[in-house]
């Protein structure tokens, strides 16, 4: 129970379903589509496709998604794949011929094929009860009409703003300024798009006049991009990964998402005490700083496109989690085991939604980095991602740019099974964190007791390419203690991330909880 002196927020609780997600107007429309007698996937859609107008920093039909499904009245968890690949005529050489040695994240080059609205499509045709058109008909509505543009959005769209390029500057910038807090954001262009869709399915946006637009924009752009590529678009089913830390079954999307590494991270925490430890002090910040070196390292050398990666029985083996245990001193910060990732990034939604029936839907959706590539078509205004920049242009890495090929994925669902039930569907926003994301929530929940708003309430941190970031909830002694064991501290400059979940209790009652690091929340009925 949380101290009522202090701020904070009250887990949400329901019995018919419930929608937790990182704007008001989404978990809304899910919890409409929900009571007009949808199920969780017909609503998880419609306040996915929503998201895309109320923060289209953050994500947007021009984007991926991943998603992990609990069918009602069963325990199994699916994956599907709703991520986009690299067209079928670009190649690693053809960028290093030009002195690259990274894909620029602000390049046509990084702008792989979206995926997102193919994954939309078919989880609507194979588990949806409403349709697609009464899926999207929140978000047409919301693009033509307009949404007020909430306090975390305007923050994130003013730090944006130089990041947009040609026609994006048109469809996302007013008078080419960012629009403020409580202004009005409009996008009718992006609602004929959410139209043809509803009309004609994935022909509506993978073939015909969007298509074309696509196309014809990244062309002139000098990208490598083909009808072809868009035609051949096609999400895919997947088993989860999983791995148990302390009994609690912890469920993740398979590569080319960046999930094994949260379980290789918890298999890692195994081997210490991490209950015994301050949840906020500096023994449990500095062994999760080193457990996450080490995780991510592993992270980027293996995880890839499935059909290239080779050593995921590696990264999921409790031997491996054992070895590389014993590296950590737990008196003193190692220096990075190689340079951790560049791609520091938080600029993604998540959503969750449970029905009545109990089927659980856990869906993150993103453009990558801030509005992606900082691109997007000329007639439609689709801004375009800039996954691409997942790619490594090392020769001969699992990870190599190459035709059709997936990038490695910083977005991960999540799910967590009790005694053989699922019991709870949860996601962390926020780029390369995710993964210590997942584990630190986990071991919130698990080690320290924590119910699930407490658990993403709490100050975090996280080992980066920059140093040990820490949110402004750490005390300067905390802070201090740790730069004496050789870390490098750095006040975190934004909040790190965001969180969502939803727990179904043992006789059917469902809790929410929202992070309050974002504008959203968790609604229930």
């Amino acid at each position: 129970m949380r101290d009522f002196h202090l701020p904070g927020r009250s887990e949400v609780f329901a019995t018919n379903g419930m929608c937790a997600t990182s704007h008001p107007l989404a978990a809304k429309t899910a919890i409409d589509i929900l009571q007009a007698g949808g199920n969780a996937v017909d609503a998880a859609i419609a306040g996915a496709a929503l998201l895309g107008v109320c923060e289209p920093q953050m994500c947007g039909i021009g984007g991926d998604c991943f998603v992990l499904i609990k069918p009602a009245g069963q325990e199994q968890v699916m994956a599907l794949n709703g991520s986009g690949r690299a067209p079928a005529n670009l190649k690693a050489q053809d960028l290093r011929d030009q002195g690259m040695n990274i894909v620029p994240i602000n390049s046509v080059h990084a702008v792989t094929i979206p995926g997102a609205i193919d994954a939309f499509c078919t989880l609507s045709a194979d588990w949806g009860h409403a349709g697609l058109a009464v899926s999207l008909a929140p978000a047409i509505h919301y693009a033509e009409e307009g949404v007020p543009v909430a306090p975390r959005v305007a923050y994130d769209w003013e730090n944006s703003v130089d990041l947009l390029q040609g026609d994006a500057r048109k469809f996302y910038l007013l008078n080419d300024k960012a629009p403020k807090l409580g202004q009005m954001f409009r996008a009718p262009k992006m609602a004929e798009v959410f139209e043809k869709i509803a009309l004609q399915g994935r022909a509506g946006f993978y073939e015909g006049e969007v298509a074309e637009d696509m196309l014809a924009s990244l062309q002139a752009l000098g990208g490598h991009h083909q009808m072809d590529d868009f035609a051949a678009t096609k999400c895919t089913y997947d088993a989860p990964v999983s791995g148990a830390y302390q009994g609690i079954e912890l469920i993740e999307h398979p590569p080319n998402g960046q999930g094994a590494t949260a379980v290789l991270l918890l298999n890692i925490l195994s081997h210490f005490d991490i209950a015994s430890m301050d949840p906020f002090g500096t023994q449990r910040a500095h062994i999760e700083a080193e457990a996450t070196k080490l995780a991510y390292d592993a992270r980027n050398r293996f995880i890839a496109d499935p059909d290239h990666m080779m050593r995921l029985n590696h990264m999921l083996s409790p031997e491996t989690a054992k070895k590389l245990s014993s590296l950590i001193d737990v008196r003193k910060a190692m220096q990075s085991p190689k340079e951790l990732s560049e791609s520091v990034h938080r600029d993604t939604i998540y959503i969750t939604v449970v029905d009545r029936n109990q089927m659980m839907v856990s869906l993150i959706y993103s453009v990558f980095h801030s509005f992606g590539s900082g691109l997007a078509s000329a007639k439609f205004g689709i801004n375009f991602q800039n996954r691409g920049a997942g790619f490594t242009l090392e020769q001969g890495h699992a990870n190599e740019l190459g035709p059709k090929k997936r990038p490695m994925h910083t977005i991960i669902p999540g799910m967590l099974r009790e005694n053989g039930k699922v019991t709870t569907s949860f996601g962390v926003m926020g780029g390369a964190y995710q993964a210590t994301g997942h584990s630190r929530f986990v071991s919130n929940l698990v080690d320290f007791g924590m119910d699930a708003q407490a658990a993403i309430d709490g100050p975090r941190s996280f080992a980066d390419h920059e140093g040990l970031q820490l949110e402004r909830g750490y005390s300067t002694n905390v802070a201090d203690e740790l730069a004496d064991m050789g870390h490098h501290v750095v006040k975190a400059s934004k909040a790190i991330g965001g969180a969502q979940s939803i727990q179904m209790t043992q006789d059917g009652v469902l809790r929410g909880a929202s992070d309050a690091r974002k504008d959203g929340c968790a609604l229930g009925y």
